[in-house]
């Protein structure tokens, strides 16, 4: 369902043109773009989250396409030889109201090459709607919610296959040129007698970007994840978002990441960043590249 969401978007967008860029949404379908938005300066507009693209949104109901290739290397654990994993996905954000956003933010294929699975497929879909509950343009303050459910459409040979639900929070902040945001996540699973576990489980991300220049931004993330109730089966380390694993409640991952945005023109963010964790748990986050292309209407 939600890649013909996607198909949908893209006809009306491409209809539209586009001409706005960041953190505010030109094409709104029901009503009008914000005015007090439209009037941001430049320098005020803040970077969309590039690490962790799955569970970090930022607050602001933006209408983009936003398509990503992650690189993701396995470590060796628990005598499991390590390898990798390279995924391809597109995400679509349409602004219904200036308040109420569509998001469609899991999909894509997961082609993996490791020790313990040597696969490719599709990975699970997800979507749902955000709502930005503040909007102070002035104070470069926003805080939205939102509700979410991913569809166990996926293949469980790319360890999908798993049903969802998500709740999240998210503020942005801004000091002038200087961004900062952060999303909380809660994930409830389904059913959690899933043969490699299905657990709930929380995730938070913060995120700080300074524009430097019109068309250059660097970023800092910082991402956890964290087991909360490890269901049926508690394997000794979890996939954090690169697959549906239980895990285990007494492990935590923490990674870093650093990056930047390069706006070449009106519209396009051109972003990378390097991934790491800070923890030393049995879970399956070696190191990750991340690149994405943000086209906002």
């Amino acid at each position: 369902m939600p890649r013909t969401i996607i198909l949908i978007v893209l006809a009306v967008l491409t209809c539209q043109g586009a001409d706005s860029f960041g953190q505010h949404a030109n094409f709104v379908l029901f009503g009008n773009p914000n005015e007090a938005a439209a009037a941001v300066p430049d320098e005020h507009r803040f970077v969309h989250p590039i690490t962790a693209p799955y569970f970090h949104e930022d607050s602001f109901i933006t209408t983009d396409i936003r398509a990503w290739f992650l690189y993701h290397d396995f470590p060796t654990v628990n005598a499991i030889a390590g390898g990798n994993a390279k995924v391809g996905a597109l995400q679509a954000r349409l602004a219904l109201t200036d308040r109420l956003q569509l998001v469609a933010y899991k999909d894509g294929y997961a082609d993996f090459d490791s020790g313990a699975v040597d696969a490719e497929g599709w990975m699970d879909v997800a979507a749902g709607l955000k709502f930005n509950v503040i909007q102070d343009w002035e104070n470069q303050l926003h805080v939205s919610i939102g509700a979410g459910y991913e569809l166990s459409i996926g293949d469980n040979q790319v360890l999908q296959d798993d049903d969802e639900w998500r709740l999240w929070a998210s503020v942005n902040k801004g000091f002038d040129r200087l961004h900062l945001g952060g999303t909380l996540n809660y994930f409830i699973a389904a059913d959690k007698g899933q043969a490699l576990g299905n657990s709930d489980h929380l995730s938070w991300h913060l995120h700080a970007d300074y524009y430097i220049c019109e068309w250059f931004s660097p970023v800092v993330e910082f991402n956890g994840y964290h087991v909360i109730d490890e269901g049926a089966v508690a394997l000794p380390f979890s996939g954090v978002d690169v697959a549906n694993l239980g895990g285990d409640a007494s492990e935590s991952v923490i990674t870093y990441g650093i990056g930047g945005e390069l706006r070449p023109w009106k519209g396009v963010g051109l972003r990378a960043a390097y991934e790491a964790p800070i923890t030393d748990a049995n879970d399956l986050f070696g190191y990750r590249w991340t690149f994405s292309l943000v086209l906002s209407f």
